[in-house]
């Protein structure tokens, strides 16, 4: 009866949690961002993003290759997350005027291609890369429609691509863009909201009698002639001396679509039932381990604890078996205990990082359409989650008996960061020899490393401080002058083999929600299920927490008293599983080819892996120390 009326609850809470995700996600302005009216006539300036592709990971700058440039070009302001995701954004030739539809519009006649931007082209069509524009902070999209619970829904991708290549292995280029601006008239008549912005690329090779540079007039394009470019039949080849023109066509139409639901076709999912799976498979990992737990906690340690209580005579006091018998040196501070404190400190500002990064999106606040917010906002987090991570690693050091605190506290500060910020620097080299705009710039890793040591080295100091001026945890048993030895253990219980069988199941509840996660950071689409995630991650800290409790009694039952860092290994091991599946990901749904691409991908996924290790780790070790606490609380020792 308990586990069916927990099962509902929990039921209960997904569904409030989901309900909770898409009334903020659908129904009300994000916060922070606000609509913008525009009157008829008014000037719509699209602005151009970088070039991506997947195939090969590496951002360019759109003016990188030879398309039409404004007399000054202009960047707009990014912040810190856009600049890390190495978004260019600036202004471009093409302008509308808002409700006037208009054709054959020509944006500019290009030099003729040199040997040197003929290649250009041709490589980054080879590469499938993609032009990315923005109008009224809406990403530009190729709509295509898609079949999902039987009604006819477009589905997005974003961008266009920079060409295509033909049957005959000749490289065409899409010079000729047919823009779609929808609109929907709010409250106010007069004015209208931008709520899609859509585009069809087409190539078509223009021609013209004269060239006129105020008064162009096209033979392939002409609306006085009736005139208009409808497919790609005699497209723009991409050869060295060729001359091409870009134009393009704009039409507005109106939408029944709110201003505040305008992101939901990029958002939209045409797969959402393989997330209720991986929660479902999730949540049967965790009732099995809730059941292992409760067994062990109602049935196994209430008998022992009430036979241990129950021991009167000396006689049976010395043929004490089982995890009570390792009482006098279960407490004993670890090998490597300051190494261990820096671990968990670390690990506690991963935890504080990942929950308020996780109710910020979850509330809304870190909507796709505040490009680098999400970024910004975890890089910030992390320079603040500084004070808990020393206030953590002090307190467990002190608990340990420790007098250096400034040591420990230092190594808190900086391993980890460090670490982290190697694997960087030496990335984005690489992306600097590629001329990539993913590069980041001097000025900006100057402002990281001046928030690290400016920001979080000092608030490190001040938790430990403040840590380490509390009284030490005490623990309910005293520890032995003389530790004990340790009996043979069976090859089940050995540490590699146990801390490896620990990390399958904390991977096992996410590895779905993984899938997605790879796919929005690789593949280039929008993730903004955070009410899925967050259900998700609640049941990762549950199965991190249990799989170590009942790993850990097994241990202690066969007389092993080194738990402290195999607790934190148990579930930290998940991360090497992160690992593999994410070498499984790159040679089953990439196609990257490129050796430098290959390095950034590993190089991130290494990062990443890094930071889960220490998060799961973390999670586990706390659980076991409360565990341990627990039970030798709960016995009477003489």
């Amino acid at each position: 009866m308990a586990p069916r009326l927990a099962m509902l609850g929990l039921a209960a809470a997904v569904e409030l949690l989901l309900l909770l995700h898409l009334q903020f996600a659908t129904a009300f302005y994000l916060p922070g961002v606000a609509p913008q009216d525009f009157a008829q006539g008014a000037e719509l300036q699209v602005k151009v993003n970088k070039l991506t592709s997947i195939k090969t990971l590496l951002p360019y700058e759109y003016y990188s290759l030879g398309y039409c440039r404004p007399e000054k070009i202009l960047n707009s302001a990014e912040n810190l997350g856009e600049v890390l995701r190495g978004d260019r954004i600036e202004n471009s030739v093409y302008s509308f005027s808002m409700k006037e539809d208009k054709s054959c519009i020509v944006a500019c006649k290009g030099e003729k291609l040199s040997e040197k931007s003929a290649k250009n082209f041709k490589e980054k069509i080879d590469e499938d890369y993609h032009v990315n524009m923005i109008l009224d902070n809406l990403p530009v999209a190729i709509a295509a429609p898609g079949n999902m619970d039987g009604s006819h829904l477009k589905l997005y991708e974003r961008g266009f691509p920079v060409g295509f290549k033909s049957d005959d292995g000749k490289y065409n280029l899409y010079n000729h863009l047919k823009f779609t601006v929808y609109f929907h008239k709010d409250q106010d008549p007069d004015v209208s909201r931008i709520v899609g912005f859509e585009v069809f690329p087409l190539s078509v090779k223009h021609t013209y009698e004269s060239w006129n540079k105020n008064n162009p007039k096209l033979q392939t394009c002409n609306p006085e002639g009736k005139q208009f470019v409808e497919s790609s039949k005699t497209p723009q080849e991409v050869e060295v001396g060729e001359e091409i023109v870009f134009t393009y066509d704009v039409k507005f139409e109106e939408s029944a679509t709110r201003w505040a639901s305008r992101w939901d076709m990029y958002l939209m999912m045409s797969d959402d039932q393989i997330h209720w799976f991986s929660i479902i498979n999730s949540l049967m990992i965790v009732l099995f381990l809730t059941g292992m737990v409760a067994m062990i906690m109602m049935r196994t340690l209430h008998r022992d604890i009430s036979k241990y209580n129950q021991l009167e005579t000396q006689e049976e006091a010395q043929e004490e078996t089982g995890w009570k018998l390792v009482h006098g040196d279960v407490f004993r501070a670890p090998e490597h205990a300051g190494t261990l404190c820096v671990f968990v400190g670390t690990g506690v500002q991963c935890l504080g990082m990942t929950v308020v990064t996780m109710i910020f999106a979850l509330l809304g606040f870190l909507s796709p359409s505040n490009r680098g917010g999400l970024m910004t906002a975890m890089v910030l987090l992390w320079v603040f989650m500084g004070l808990v991570a020393g206030y953590a690693s002090a307190r467990l050091y002190k608990s340990f008996k420790g007098s250096d605190w400034k040591k420990i506290t230092m190594k808190t500060a900086l391993i980890f960061p460090a670490v982290v910020f190697s694997i960087f620097f030496v990335l984005n080299a690489i992306i600097w020899g590629e001329k990539s705009s993913g590069a980041v710039p001097f000025g900006t890793m100057f402002a990281l490393v001046c928030l690290w040591f400016g920001i979080s080295v000092p608030l490190v100091f001040v938790g430990s401080y403040l840590g380490y001026k509390k009284p030490a945890i005490e623990p309910p048993v005293r520890t032995n002058k003389i530790p004990r030895q340790v009996p043979e253990q069976a090859w089940y219980m050995q540490p590699i083999f146990s801390v490896l069988i620990g990390g399958i199941l904390p991977f096992g509840a996410v590895f779905i929600e993984l899938f997605f996660i790879l796919t929005s950071i690789w593949l280039h689409q929008f993730y903004y299920i955070f009410g899925f995630l967050f259900i998700v991650f609640l049941i990762l800290v549950v199965t991190c927490a249990e799989i170590t409790i009942v790993l850990c009694y097994f241990q202690l039952c066969s007389e092993d008293y080194y738990w402290w860092w195999r607790a934190y290994l148990t579930s930290g091991s998940s991360a090497i599983y992160l690992f593999l599946y994410a070498t499984f990901y790159f040679f089953t749904k990439l196609e990257i080819t490129k050796l430098v691409s290959g390095l950034l991908y590993f190089g991130y996924m290494t990062i990443i892996s890094i930071g889960f290790f220490v998060l799961t780790g973390t999670i586990g070790f706390y659980a076991c120390l409360w565990f341990v606490r627990t039970i030798y609380a709960s016995v009477k020792i003489d």
